[in-house]
């Protein structure tokens, strides 16, 4: 209760920003919504009767002035809907694929505030560290941007500078969007199925890393370890001395962007063993190492003239658990082996599976499907098979099975459809599923080395030694309790909140009827015993009542029609 007291008052202290949102929102077609969440009360009284009103019609669909709305409130509702489109189960494929539209591309800030936030941040005049900075920015992002650079010792660098005031702006729209969540769960109950508090918490967990520029020093770094051996890949090398959570400067890549196909064979250089390096780099990173670059568009992909590849931006990366990697792995040689019963298991074990669902009908139903779904991939190159085809219908089928997908596997997934789009540019007749094989055997085979084996047996070993340990003394209380008649049984009435808010409302209708009929017979008795002043013949107290009571009715009438429950 405290904290949702504290929440209001963070969520009235923002009260112009709030205004702003319900207006872009109003604006773009959603007053029906700001109502339901009972937020027009932010408003004047003249845009509450406005909104109260007969909606316009508007000319795009739902999704896409959503999107439209995300991209005119700036960069937290643009990372919130980039966030979305990685979200296909939550949302639908609808407004995944329309949130996917959302560019991160913003006016750059002046060169002024980029020397400002080096001073602040460093301590001293930057001029002090470089001998010079290219006032034109590489890139503008709604968090950062991005300016070439040589340090003193002559040595080319990229800094990274974060936009003055971002970090205030995105901590204010996290707490009115905690807010509206909590609002849309009272009010709007049924959207509790799309976990709106939970899509806000990894929103704010995910928003927060990547303001912090000493996380994306820190993976820069394990990158660096993770590729140290491989002369084919380049992760720029980092100047730890100036690194700061709103600053960082590192080794600057000279080459062109992986979709850059021309510059490429200017170059002269293989496109068939690029996407050979490049393709190979990210199963090591998914299949050995359980860490990857959650972002490789190709903007983030360069290609050196000397045939390496090389990678930037850090500041998002995903996870991975040795038992999930070793699920994928598993996964990937049932689907080479057709081995549809060991690829359903997988999938147990990957945890998509929730606790309520029947599993023997599970895996009767779904390896069905999804062997009508894999036998016309085999034996296919990449230039015959539509990746994004498939992944969408995996992703339905995992909304029609309700399977539970963890964020990082929804992650690589992304990763998955991005890579195919450039190999398919790079060499249309690539098969990087052949790429994925290798490691894929390596880490099942890694199942039976004696150390993971012996890894395993002690953490079941500790896992049975907790468990004999702890439940007799639970017993013990669960039997003292039930001695001493102190047990309690909690019971969970599915609906009853929206039951009861609907009587609530009912009755607030019935009441407000009431008063009207009150006024309406008031009015009558005033009218027939004709005392005061008159108007048109109509004693003007009477007329009054009655223009009250009209106003009032017709208030209670529209809100019941735009309820939909007439």
């Amino acid at each position: 209760m405290l904290l949702e007291i504290l929440r209001l008052k963070r969520f009235y202290k923002n009260i112009n920003r709030v205004r702003q949102i319900v207006n872009v929102f109003i604006k773009h077609g959603f007053g029906h919504f700001i109502e339901q969440l009972n937020l027009h009360r932010v408003l004047p009284l003249r845009k509450r009767i406005k909104i109260l009103g007969v909606p316009p019609v508007m000319p795009h669909t739902i999704p896409e002035r959503l999107r439209l709305a995300f991209a005119e409130l700036g960069p937290s509702f643009i990372k919130l809907g980039q966030l979305l489109a990685s979200r296909p189960d939550l949302i639908t494929k609808a407004y995944a694929d329309e949130f996917k539209k959302l560019q991160d591309e913003v006016p750059p800030f002046p060169f002024e505030d980029v020397l400002k936030t080096i001073n602040e941040e460093m301590g001293v005049d930057p001029w002090e560290i470089f001998e010079d900075i290219d006032k034109t920015p590489v890139a503008a992002a709604s968090i950062a941007q991005v300016h070439h650079a040589t340090l003193k010792d002559g040595s080319p660098v990229v800094i990274k500078v974060q936009r003055p005031g971002i970090e205030q702006q995105i901590e204010t729209d996290i707490s009115i969007l905690k807010s509206i969540s909590s609002l849309m769960i009272r009010y709007m109950p049924e959207t509790e199925f799309f976990n709106p508090r939970g899509i806000v918490e990894e929103f704010s967990r995910t928003i927060t890393r990547e303001l912090d520029f000493t996380e994306e020093a820190k993976n820069m770094c394990r990158f660096r370890r993770n590729f140290a051996n491989n002369p084919h890949i380049v992760i720029p090398r980092l100047y730890p001395d100036f690194v700061s959570r709103r600053m960082i400067v590192m080794e600057r890549i000279d080459g062109v962007r992986i979709d850059n196909i021309d510059a490429i064979e200017e170059m002269g250089l293989n496109r068939t063993e690029l996407a050979r390096v490049g393709i190979d780099a990210y199963f090591k990173m998914f299949l050995e190492d359980g860490f990857f670059h959650a972002d490789p568009h190709p903007g983030n992909i360069f290609v050196m003239p000397d045939g390496r590849i090389g990678l930037v931006d850090f500041g998002i990366v995903g996870w991975l658990t040795p038992d999930i990697m070793e699920s994928i792995a598993a996964a990937l040689v049932a689907l080479v082996k057709k081995d549809f019963d060991a690829l359903v298991d997988q999938y147990i074990n990957l945890g998509l599976v929730t606790e309520d669902v029947d599993l023997e009908s599970f895996k009767r139903e779904f390896k069905n499907d999804i062997r009508d779904f894999l036998i016309p991939l085999y034996d296919l190159t990449l230039s015959e098979i539509n990746i994004a085809q498939y992944m969408d219908t995996l992703l339905h089928m995992a909304i029609k099975y309700k399977l539970k997908i963890p964020a990082d596997l929804l992650l690589l997934d992304k990763c998955l459809l991005i890579l195919d789009s450039i190999g398919r540019e790079l060499d249309p007749n690539f098969n990087f599923i052949s790429i994925a094989e290798p490691y894929a055997t390596k880490l099942i085979k890694s199942r039976y080395n004696p150390k993971r084996l012996y890894e395993k047996m002690e953490r079941q070993l500790n896992e049975f030694t907790s468990f004999a340990v702890t439940t007799p003394k639970q017993l013990q209380i669960l039997l003292r309790k039930t001695l001493k008649d102190e047990l309690h049984l909690k019971l969970t009435h599915t609906g009853m909140d929206r039951f009861i808010r609907d009587i609530d409302r009912s009755t607030n209708r019935l009441s407000f009827s009431i008063v009207i009929a009150a006024i309406i017979l008031s009015s009558s008795i005033l009218t027939l015993s004709g005392t005061g002043g008159k108007i048109f013949d109509i004693p003007l107290f009477g007329l009054t009542g009655f223009i009250i009571a009209f106003v009032m009715g017709l208030w209670l009438l529209i809100s019941i029609i735009r309820s939909g429950r007439l």
